[in-house]
């Protein structure tokens, strides 16, 4: 078997720290994980799912990245082209899938990344559009809540999603919303009259 991004590069067998048995490339070191192996060490080993705030979890190792990651592979069973999944970590980088055989491609130091983070046994979830999805919606989230803490400070941002919160729990609390916004729009037209 060739290496997915070398090409020339052969891919030998080695075991990975979790004893996995994988084909790995002796010049850019990645590895090729098999389906069938992988599937056998998934079953005994506990699975997570990927947050936001799992995906900001520092390492105890420094990790950047190899120059391979930017490459598109070819799977080293099929010779299809790899699919890619975007990992949102610190520093972000791709795994890849082969969709037909269903085997994963780690570039060297991804998969212990993804061990570190406690996701090397639930690789296939960046590949679901569903989780995609949900991780795009917990950033807009998180980067409207920063906006709103770059706006108004602190103090201020923290007050209004505590009544953000009340106001969602509170049987009327749509009323209190509607009050909110009356006085927010009689406020902007009396400052566009003022304006004008």
């Amino acid at each position: 078997m060739d290496c997915p991004k070398c090409r020339s590069a052969e891919l030998s067998e080695k075991q990975l720290s979790q004893s996995i048995t994988v084909q790995r490339c002796s010049q850019c070191e990645g590895n090729w994980i098999p389906a069938t192996e992988y599937e056998k060490w998934q079953e005994k080993t506990p699975q997570n799912t990927a947050t936001p705030e799992l995906l900001q979890k520092p390492l105890d190792f420094e990790f950047a990245p190899p120059v391979g990651d930017s490459k598109a592979g070819l799977c080293p069973e099929c010779s299809r082209y790899l699919s890619r999944a975007k990992v949102k970590y610190r520093i972000p980088f791709f795994v890849e899938r082969c969709q037909e055989c269903e085997g994963f491609w780690c570039d060297k130091g991804e998969w212990e990344v993804l061990t570190q983070l406690g996701l090397s046994s639930s690789i296939e979830q960046f590949f679901e559009r569903q989780w995609q999805m949900k991780m795009r919606e917990q950033e807009y989230l998180a980067n409207e809540r920063q906006t709103l803490i770059d706006k108004l400070g602190e103090d201020l941002a923290e007050k209004i999603f505590a009544l953000a919160e009340q106001l969602m729990n509170h049987p009327n609390g749509d009323y209190a919303l509607a009050f909110l916004m009356r006085k927010v729009m009689k406020h902007t037209d009396v400052q566009e009259l003022k304006d004008k």
